[in-house]
């Protein structure tokens, strides 16, 4: 046979209509209808926190306003609270300078994640001269900030 000779790669595929596109998973859905017109991402390397302490802080802000998120980590007594306000005000930032100018109640925080960074082990002594390991854990965050659009 000679279909073996000529293979078709995967967008010849498409092109031909023997194959459909696959489309990209939503890992979540905005809580906005219309929200991919436009949106912005920020990301957070290596930040010297915990990514459980961190999650317990993004998991409150998910899907929320960006003020009521900024109002929330303005009064929120955790250490990790500063850092992912400064992250929001950088998006909101960006956002203005990519897009356009809006306030704060037209943002959404439509998908923020928490993944663990690089870890730093360290040995602290124990009694009969051994030593237990320490693990000064650190995290990685994105957000993506979308626009509010109201169907009416």
């Amino acid at each position: 046979m000679e279909a073996s000779a000529t293979k078709m790669t995967r967008k010849e595929k498409i092109a031909a209509g023997i194959e459909k596109p696959i489309k990209k998973n939503k890992r979540i859905q905005a809580k906005y209808k219309g929200a991919k017109k436009s949106e912005c991402k920020v990301f957070l390397s290596d930040e010297r926190t915990s990514p459980r302490k961190m999650r317990l802080l993004a998991d409150a802000i998910r899907g929320k306003k960006l003020s009521d998120a900024l109002n929330f980590l303005a009064l929120s007594p955790r250490h990790a609270s500063t850092p992912l306000r400064k992250l929001l005000l950088n998006g909101y930032h960006s956002y203005i300078q990519k897009f356009e100018q809006l306030e704060q109640d037209e943002l959404f925080v439509s998908l923020i994640m928490v993944d663990g960074g690089p870890m730093l082990k360290r040995l602290r002594p124990a009694p009969q001269g051994r030593g237990h390991r320490i693990r000064k854990r650190s995290n990685h965050v994105t957000v993506v900030l979308n626009q509010i659009i109201e169907k009416n």
